[in-house]
């Protein structure tokens, strides 16, 4: 499995399912330029949208004719699956920004998890639908996402093998988001900066626990 991180929320994420099978090339929550950053680029396969906002559900700035996922549910595409979980965008249960869609996605034995512009502490209910998980994505930047304490609280609730924090501030930036000083500061863990693209396969992951891996835009 390959990622690459556009900024934002938007992941690109490359998987072979099977050996010897047809690479599935995944983008999530692709934006648009009103945020100051370039918008993805690239074919794209399968398309995972959290909400209906621009700066997370631009799949038309991708190639190719992706089948698009924006709800809730269960889903198989070339036996990569795919679930999307019921959260909120904020801490009143979606009366300030709505609905949230957390997603699993499940290929060569590695379970990733992006959790959109989730804005509040998980219930056990979506606890125990999120499961066990190898890597996830989490933004961190406060305001209109989860800040970096909550999703500290959050990690522990989930308690992954790898942690990828998204939606803060980089430059170029319009969005005001917190950057990523306080987040590392909070955790106290192994850290590795400056990934410019996470090339590894299940069996990497192994005696990995709350590893976090600061990406690099590869805008």
């Amino acid at each position: 499995m390959i990622i690459n991180w556009y900024g934002q929320s938007c992941f690109k994420i490359q998987t072979k399912p099977q050996r010897g099978a047809e690479e599935v090339v995944i983008f999530t929550d692709p934006f648009d330029k009103s945020i100051g950053l370039k918008p993805p680029q690239g074919n794209a396969d399968l398309v995972l949208i959290s909400h209906d906002h621009p700066d997370h559900n631009n799949s038309k700035a991708l190639k190719g004719s992706p089948f698009i996922i924006d709800a809730c549910g269960e889903y198989s595409f070339k036996d990569v699956y795919v679930e999307g979980i019921s959260t909120f965008h904020d801490n009143e249960k979606g009366a300030l920004r709505g609905l949230n869609n957390i997603y699993i996605i499940r290929s060569e034995d590695i379970t990733v998890c992006h959790l959109g512009d989730l804005g509040h502490i998980l219930t056990e209910k979506q606890i125990d639908a999120i499961d066990e998980v190898d890597v996830l994505m989490i933004p961190i930047g406060g305001k209109y996402t989860l800040n970096s304490k909550e999703a500290e609280k959050v990690i522990g609730q989930i308690d992954p093998k790898i942690i990828i924090p998204m939606h803060y501030k980089i430059p170029g930036l319009s969005l005001e988001l917190a950057d990523d000083t306080e987040f590392a500061k909070e955790l106290g863990i192994e850290v590795e900066k400056g990934v410019k693209k996470f090339s590894f396969k299940a069996s990497d992951l192994n005696n990995i626990q709350n590893k976090v891996i600061f990406m690099d835009c590869c805008n």
